[in-house]
């Protein structure tokens, strides 16, 4: 099959999330090693956005392959209601590493799915129906997590009811204060005040992504993350923490919230869990909520729960991770990455700035020297087309978002991957430039 062949069966036969098919330009890929993906012609492109921020550990590693293929030969698949040595070695794994008195593991298949066993936990364990989430927040795409997504996401697929948004510590466009101490205690009292208007006695829990992922890469401020804990636990509210994008060494640490000295009451994960080798989530209880479901029913199910060969991937996954020190060198290559935003910024009058916590980025682009964005609140510009295909063309993938672009390559990567990627941004910047004020810095 050539690559046009190939590209034009893709379109005509299947679909593509979030798209319109007439619209989409599939990249062509036909194998991916490392931080790089390959296309049927040739061609190389620097994954900067390890797909889909889930490719933590870099393509293709031999040990992951090899305990796929180990565990293929010898159990793919039973039963939920079975005992295997896959579930039994993954389980007590996690136990070991995830932090605080979270010991007890439900297994899924995404991160939306274990955003929705977790939604199920927290209302029958609390006895309450109500949850809270962000504004800025994605949770996935099944219709209660699209309830519980706050972004543009959930406008064309409203969902069942209970779920009520509110703003989190960094609207889109309004400020709570200057500082991370102002923001922080403005943006709690607010809070209460929703609290107490939608009813403490009525509300399970509140969600939230432990860092703002696709909506702004954006990490609380200091302290919130304690004073949202205090919060909750003061009204009975449990905390679930959204790891599916942050955790699994993304931000320097192995979950995002270990950053704000918190342990959620239950943490949902996916993505970096297997690094994607294969469809594995977890929905992660503390040891109350475990205990009450020793008594009690746990009214959710999966034909592909507890997956055995989805387990055993994710035990070679989290060795690799663990082995080769991924999560330090995110910590330590985010310091270069903070370095080549502050550079670009310095360079580019389109640059506004960029945030990242770990090998966690994503640059702004200003359209003039007001700081306005060149593409708004859930709005396009042709020139962060233009990026996007001049990125490709110098080899590096990544995505955009509105007015920004994503920083988020595996955690493998080197000092010297990281900045010749970032010479590719600098060169393509001057698109961007170009549109800044009519083309006059």
């Amino acid at each position: 099959m050539t690559q046009q062949e190939m590209i034009d069966a893709c379109l005509k036969y299947t679909l593509y999330s979030w798209s319109a098919t007439g619209r989409v330009s599939p990249l062509p890929i036909e194998r991916a090693k490392g931080i790089y993906l390959y296309g049927p012609n040739g061609q190389r492109w620097m994954d900067f956005n390890s797909q889909l921020m889930s490719v933590n550990i870099g393509h293709s590693h031999p040990k992951v392959i090899q305990a796929i293929k180990d565990q293929a030969d010898t159990l793919i698949y039973t039963i939920p209601g079975s005992a295997t040595k896959a579930r039994a070695e993954l389980g007590k794994r996690l136990a070991e590493i995830v932090p605080g008195n979270i010991n007890t593991f439900f297994f899924t298949l995404s991160g939306a799915e274990s955003n929705e066993n977790a939604i199920k936990a927290v209302r029958q364990y609390s006895g309450r129906f109500k949850i809270l989430s962000n504004y800025r927040s994605y949770h996935g795409a099944t219709s209660a997590c699209l309830a519980l997504t706050g972004d543009p996401r959930r406008n064309h697929n409203m969902g069942p009811p209970g779920f009520v948004q509110v703003m989190g510590p960094w609207p889109y466009t309004y400020s709570w204060g200057e500082t991370d101490e102002e923001i922080t205690r403005k943006h709690l009292v607010y809070l209460e005040e929703i609290i107490n208007f939608e009813g403490p006695d009525a509300i399970a829990a509140m969600f939230i992504e432990s860092i703002t992922g696709t909506n702004g890469i954006l990490p609380p401020p200091k302290g919130y993350l304690k004073g949202l804990r205090a919060l909750l636990d003061k009204y009975g509210i449990l905390l679930v923490c959204d790891e599916v994008m942050s955790g699994w060494g993304r931000t320097g640490k192995l979950f995002a919230f270990e950053h704000g000295d918190i342990v959620p009451d239950i943490v949902t994960m996916a993505k970096g869990l297997t690094s994607s080798y294969i469809p594995l989530g977890a929905v992660g209880m503390s040891d109350p909520i475990a205990k009450f479901f020793q008594d009690n029913v746990f009214r959710g199910g999966l034909t592909y729960n507890a997956h055995a060969l989805c387990l055993g991937t994710a035990l070679a996954a989290i060795n690799v991770l663990m082995e080769e020190e991924l999560i330090e060198n995110a910590a330590a290559m985010g310091k270069v990455m903070r370095s080549e935003f502050d550079r670009l910024a310095a360079k580019h009058p389109s640059v506004k700035g960029g945030r990242c916590i770990g090998l966690f980025g994503m640059v702004d682009i200003q359209i003039n020297s007001a700081g306005d964005s060149i593409a708004p609140f859930n709005t396009d510009h042709p020139a962060m087309a233009a990026f996007a295909r001049r990125l490709l063309e110098n080899g590096l993938f990544t995505f955009i978002k509105w007015g920004s672009f994503m920083c988020n390559p595996p955690l493998c990567i080197t000092k010297e991957q990281l900045l010749e990627g970032f010479a590719i941004i600098d060169d393509a910047l001057e698109l961007l430039d170009a549109e800044f004020e009519g083309g006059n810095p």
